[in-house]
């Protein structure tokens, strides 16, 4: 499972009620995506939840693509930003924490840790291959890459 399959809508229930809509509760669920991509009710909501709102659309839907939001741009581009966060020397908590107060959206510390596993044993992958290929361009950029993260 993806990592943005475990970003939620922090306040979902509120937000949902200012609305008078329903929409999943995972910030990266298709009907989340379109309810934010058209953004019709978001006028209903206080100026700073929309401002937040807005800018989490601006950062990761703003795409050309023609089967926006659904082209999996936004999934790419959230994936970089918390990549990001973590070069810069935040941790799992303080990831989720500045998610939150920058976009309203939160994860679990854990799924934040995985994640960032996952990502340094890619790195590691792509490092390995890359020397046994010759590659050695390609193993140094992995090998930068995984130490940013650690």
């Amino acid at each position: 499972m993806a990592i943005t399959d475990k970003i939620y809508v922090k306040n979902h229930r509120q937000l949902a009620t200012q609305m008078e809509t329903n929409f999943p509760k995972g910030a990266f669920s298709g009907a989340t995506l379109d309810l934010l991509f058209r953004g019709e009710n978001l006028a209903k909501l206080d100026d700073t939840t929309r401002d937040r709102i807005l800018d989490f659309a601006e950062d990761f839907l703003d795409c050309d693509c023609e089967a926006a939001p659904h082209c999996g741009h936004p999934e790419r581009k959230f994936v970089a930003y918390l990549l990001e966060l973590r070069e810069t020397g935040l941790g799992p908590q303080a990831m989720v924490d500045v998610m939150s107060d920058e976009y309203m959206v939160y994860a679990y510390p854990g799924d934040i840790r995985s994640f960032l596993d996952d990502s340094i044993r890619q790195l590691e992958a792509i490092e390995t291959l890359a020397d046994v290929d010759g590659h050695s361009d390609a193993a140094e950029s992995a090998r930068q890459a995984r130490k940013r993260l650690r």
